[in-house]
């Protein structure tokens, strides 16, 4: 019963994620002018095509269809941990004027989420895909 509560707890936790990161991502595909505006704000990159958006877009899809089936767990929810965890970190300037820029803290409760994920992934069982060949203790 407790395995099944937990379970069901990270697959919730990981639904949450998704929804977001599959916003992110259709946004390079659908409008990448605000994703050219946002790395621009953001990251300090300029001038990245609409070509290159569909590309890092696709790559995204790809991570975050793993990380939604629980595929490769140990690589899908890192990197989903590492590309959240860039979004928040570069984002440090938006927390300087907290009060006009509140939503911005809704990265940090998410960021928890990913590293709950990767943390306890091995114990994220529900509606995942097992890495084949993989055990969950050679994961480890």
């Amino acid at each position: 019963m407790e395995k099944q509560r937990i379970a069901n707890a990270l697959l919730l936790l990981r639904l949450g994620v998704f929804i977001v990161m599959i916003m992110w991502t259709l946004d390079k595909l659908i409008n990448p002018q605000h994703s050219g505006a946002v790395f621009e704000n953001f990251y300090g990159l300029e001038g990245l095509s609409s070509t290159a958006f569909m590309i890092i877009g696709l790559l995204q899809l790809v991570v975050v269809l793993a990380f939604v089936s629980g595929f490769m767990k140990r690589y899908s929810y890192g990197i989903v941990l590492i590309l959240h965890g860039i979004s928040t970190l570069s984002s440090w300037q938006q927390y300087l004027d907290a009060f006009n820029n509140l939503l911005f803290f809704a990265a940090w409760p998410m960021l928890a989420a990913c590293i709950a994920l990767y943390m306890l992934r091995d114990l994220d069982t529900r509606w995942t895909i097992d890495d084949p060949g993989k055990s969950a203790a050679s994961e480890r």
